[in-house]
C-alpha cells in the first residue's frame, strides 16, 4: 500500500509539470504577441514613413508680409489691367483676396469676373473660368482663346492655373508640360509687352486621424490586390509637373508657386511626404476643408503671397 507521502509527491510532480507547461505557454504567447506588434509597429512605421503626409521639421524661405508692402506699389497695382484664367480653386484665391482687401484698405483693385475680354479696358482685376476640369490641354487653349481675342493687347498681366484635378497619377505630364511650354512661347512672341506669370499646379491633402486609418487601410488592400492607390501618386505627379515649371521658367519670368505657399506652415515647415527614398508635398491640412479646396484660412495665406507677388511686378 502507497504511503500519503507518496500520493503527495505525484501531486506535487503534476503540478510541478503543469506550473512548466503553463509558463512555456505564456512565454509562447508572449512571442507571438510581441512578434504580432512588432509587425503592426512596422506596417505603421511603413506607412508613416514610406507613404505619409505630414509637418515635417524642414524650413522653407520665410514668406512675405502684406505690411512689408509700400502703399506706393499697391497704388501702382490699382492702375493695371490684370487677368487671371482659374476654375474652382482660383474662386477660392479670389475670395481670399477679397478677405485680405477688407483687412487692408491700401489694396483697391476692381476684381470683376468677365466672359468677354473687351471687359478689360479700364484698370481691372479680371478673371475668368478657362477650360475644363480634367483636361489641361482645354484650359491652355482657353487661355490662349483669351489673350489672342483682346486681352494679350490690353492687360498688363496675365496667367492661368491648372486644378489638381488636372495632374493626377495617370497624367503624362512631359506631353502637357511641352504642351504648355510651347503655347505660352508663342504667347510671349505674340505679345512681347504682357507679363505672363507661370503658376505651380495646386497639391491635395490625404486626411489624419480615424479617416485617415480607414483611407490607409482601403489603400494597403489596393497593394495587395494590385489596384492603383489615388492620392500620393496624384500629388507625386502634380511635384514633378511643379519641378519642370521651376526649372523652366525660375529667374526668367514670375512664378505664383502655388504648390510651396499650399504646402507650408505659418511656422515655415513643410507638409511632406516620402515615397521610394524621395520627398514630396502635399496640402496643409489646416487649409483645407475637403482635402483639395481652400477653407478661409488657406485661401487668405494663398491670397495674400499672390498679392504680394503682383505688387512686385512693374
Amino acid at each position: 500500500m502507497k504511503s500519503e507521502s507518496h500520493f503527495i509527491g505525484v501531486k506535487f510532480a503534476k503540478a510541478t509539470v503543469k506550473r512548466i507547461s503553463l509558463e512555456s505557454n505564456i512565454k509562447r504567447y508572449i512571442m507571438i504577441l510581441n512578434n504580432k506588434s512588432l509587425f503592426v509597429i512596422m506596417i505603421l512605421l511603413a506607412f508613416l514613413i514610406n507613404c505619409n503626409g505630414g509637418k515635417m521639421p524642414e524650413k522653407t524661405t520665410h514668406s512675405p508680409s502684406i505690411k512689408d508692402v509700400p502703399d506706393s506699389a499697391w497704388q501702382r497695382l490699382a492702375q493695371k489691367k490684370i487677368y487671371f484664367g482659374h476654375q474652382s480653386v482660383g474662386f477660392n484665391i479670389i475670395d481670399g483676396i477679397k478677405d485680405v482687401m477688407k483687412e487692408n484698405p491700401q489694396i483697391m483693385l476692381n476684381i470683376v469676373e468677365i466672359t468677354d475680354p473687351s471687359e478689360s479696358n479700364v484698370p481691372i482685376f479680371a478673371h475668368s473660368r478657362v477650360g475644363k476640369n480634367r483636361d489641361p490641354r482645354s484650359k491652355i487653349d482657353a487661355f490662349a482663346t483669351f489673350m489672342e481675342r483682346g486681352i494679350g493687347e490690353k492687360s498688363d498681366m496675365a496667367f492661368f492655373k491648372f486644378c489638381y484635378v488636372d495632374v493626377t497619377a495617370r497624367t503624362d505630364i512631359d506631353k502637357v508640360f511641352n504642351e504648355y511650354k510651347n503655347k505660352m512661347a508663342h504667347l510671349d512672341r505674340k505679345f512681347p509687352e504682357m507679363i505672363f506669370i507661370h503658376a505651380t499646379v495646386p497639391l491635395t491633402y490625404k486626411p489624419t486621424g480615424i479617416e485617415g486609418w480607414k483611407r490607409k487601410g482601403k489603400d494597403f488592400i489596393k497593394k495587395i490586390i494590385g489596384r492603383p492607390v489615388r492620392g500620393y501618386e496624384d500629388n507625386i505627379k502634380r511635384n514633378q509637373f511643379n519641378e519642370k515649371l521651376r526649372k523652366e521658367y525660375g529667374g526668367k519670368a514670375p512664378i505664383f508657386d502655388l504648390s510651396t505657399i499650399e504646402s507650408t506652415f505659418p511656422d515655415g515647415t513643410r507638409s511632406l511626404f516620402t515615397k521610394d527614398g524621395s520627398t514630396y508635398y502635399s496640402l496643409v491640412p489646416d487649409y483645407t476643408h475637403d482635402g483639395g479646396h481652400l477653407n478661409e484660412k488657406g485661401r487668405i495665406i494663398v491670397a495674400e503671397q499672390l498679392l504680394i507677388l503682383l505688387a512686385n511686378l512693374d
